[in-house]
């Protein structure tokens, strides 16, 4: 029989698989030998004691033949001559599995993205990074992948409403991904894993008829009678085809001017604005594990079989939700900027998640009632004769306050920062604590960036967690901005039961830059439940 077995083991203990099945035979008062095999479906760590232990739970073979895991293989189809097609504007992982999608169901999709592919795309990353050049079609948010390819891959979600989590998960591993994020509590790929998995996606597109443009950008659309016929790019040409999904990501502002430019209904959406805070790993595990901190700052006293911790952290400040974002153990921060003169950070980290550092984004909610009370932006309001309704306001304030980062960073990207207690104390820091931002950092006043109720909510909510997470609260950690790029702060809306655009009959709006995602599982879930929609309109079995 199979039986699904529930304990808790030392990490040295969880980490060998005899040790396991013996203790498996344990609880179920059998010899060992009964046990032909098992498998983990669900792993966490449970660091609350000063002991950390592993919660496991196993799916157990118990005097039958074993069994590996079933990894659920799609089936897709050739479409090579499918007179069927969708073009899908967006190569991150809404556009991507949107493209899977419509495969799987017989439909050709035309996948266009304005960045570069993968490979190549790393290159000016490098160049970003080194020269602070920044190349606007192909950076940390476009290309191949979109902005999770080069923000860490974590694949946890809350979103489990919008669709089949472990479809997704089971898709990334039939690509490549490691069995490990089909149980772990939080998955994670890494950076330097996932470019591999984004091609093996794209070379099946290819393989099974569908079309992949890099370097092609959509600037216009084709309407008739308000139903959408196709698309225009940048280099004149028309793309037709029966629908379009509309998976750009959360930063393309000229497709939201696009939009605004042509009457077409969008919405501000509230996002969330903050800092980067960047302490060393072996603080964060000494914290979190309860083990000594090294007497060097690169090692960490942690258990070998435990993974570099992480944390999270939720405060209510004057009304103000303050929160970690994207929080990046054994990792880099980088610059995530798409046009010259704005400077934005975002952090990563390897699939080992072996760098000294550890950041995370933190981050104050921000809407509409809170910018028009900014005094610099109030003034912008007014220059530009922006009124509180307008759809690209927050749109707007962002880029008003990453335009102060990159002056106050002193050009090429460096970094505005303070350590965390002179940020909390308005006071500039005389020297600043090594740092993982390659472009570097640049001792400032932060307050000269951040808007007053974004400033005092972090530093207010600095000093709260630090009383919570003991050690958190120190100058020796660095606080680097900006953190702007949460989320889209605009919706382009969709009716709920056909997810096409109120206005316009055969767009699709999709995935994070829409608004109706958060990561990269929920972007991609968001990406398959439009395909299978649009299947629906086309009278395609999904």
């Amino acid at each position: 029989m199979q039986k699904k077995i529930s304990f808790q083991l030392l990490p040295p203990e969880a980490a060998d698989d005899s040790t396991v099945k013996d203790f498996i035979a344990k609880i179920e008062g059998i010899a060992p030998k009964k046990i032909t095999g098992f498998y983990r479906t669900k792993q966490s760590i449970d660091a609350r004691s000063k002991q950390p232990k592993v919660n496991i739970t196993v799916n157990a073979f118990i005097d039958e033949p074993y069994h590996e895991r079933i990894i659920e293989e799609i089936n897709f189809k050739d479409v090579t001559h499918s007179p069927k097609k969708v073009i899908v504007v967006g190569a991150g992982p809404a556009g991507l599995f949107a493209a899977l999608k419509l495969i799987e169901s017989g439909v050709q999709p035309i996948l266009i993205e304005r960045g570069k592919d993968v490979r190549a795309r790393r290159r000016d990353l490098a160049v970003l990074n080194k020269e602070g050049i920044v190349n606007t079609e192909s950076n940390y948010c476009f290309g191949e992948g979109g902005a999770g390819t080069y923000s860490d891959g974590k694949l946890y979600t809350r979103s489990t409403k919008r669709g089949d989590v472990n479809r997704i998960l089971n898709l990334l591993v039939q690509f490549g991904a490691d069995e490990r994020i089909l149980y772990e509590a939080h998955p994670h790929i890494g950076t330097n894993q996932l470019p591999k998995i984004i091609t093996a996606m794209r070379d099946v597109i290819i393989a099974y008829g569908g079309k992949v443009l890099f370097e092609t950008k959509l600037t216009g659309f084709l309407v008739e009678n308000n139903t959408l016929k196709g698309i225009t790019t940048a280099a004149g040409e028309k793309l037709m085809a029966e629908a379009v999904i509309l998976a750009t990501g959360h930063s393309a502002r000229d497709i939201f001017e696009l939009f605004y430019n042509n009457n077409i209904l969008i919405e501000a959406k509230p996002f969330a604005l903050g800092v980067r805070i960047e302490h060393q790993q072996a603080l964060i595990d000494s914290i979190q594990y309860h083990c000594p901190i090294p007497s060097h700052k690169d090692h960490s006293a942690r258990s070998e079989y435990l993974p570099p911790a992480s944390y999270g952290w939720v405060e209510q400040v004057n009304n103000k939700g303050v929160f970690s974002f994207c929080m990046c153990p054994g990792g880099i921060i980088a610059p995530a900027a798409t046009a010259p003169g704005e400077l934005v950070v975002n952090g990563w980290s390897p699939s080992k998640r072996n760098n000294p550092y550890s950041n995370s984004g933190i981050v104050v909610s921000t809407s509409v009632e809170d910018i028009v009370k900014d005094k610099d932006f109030k003034k912008l309001m007014k220059e530009n004769k922006w009124s509180a309704s307008h759809p690209l306001l927050l749109m707007y304030f962002q880029q008003m306050v990453e335009q102060k980062a990159f002056e106050v960073g002193g050009g090429k990207f460096v970094a505005p920062a303070q350590r965390m207690v002179d940020f909390c104390n308005n006071k500039l820091s005389s020297s600043l604590p090594d740092c993982s931002y390659l472009p570097g950092i640049h001792s400032s006043t932060l307050n000269n960036v951040l808007p007053n109720f974004v400033l005092t909510s972090l530093q207010e909510g600095f000093k709260a967690f630090g009383k919570k997470m003991k050690g958190y609260y120190t100058n020796d950690a660095v606080v680097v901005a900006t953190e702007s790029r949460t989320s889209s702060p605009v919706r382009i809306p969709r009716d709920a039961d056909s997810l096409q655009h109120p206005q316009i009959k055969q767009l699709y709006p999709c995935g994070e830059g829409a608004g109706y995602a958060g990561g990269i599982v929920s972007a991609a879930m968001d990406g398959e439940r439009v395909a299978e929609k649009i299947c629906e309109m086309l009278d395609v079995r999904c």
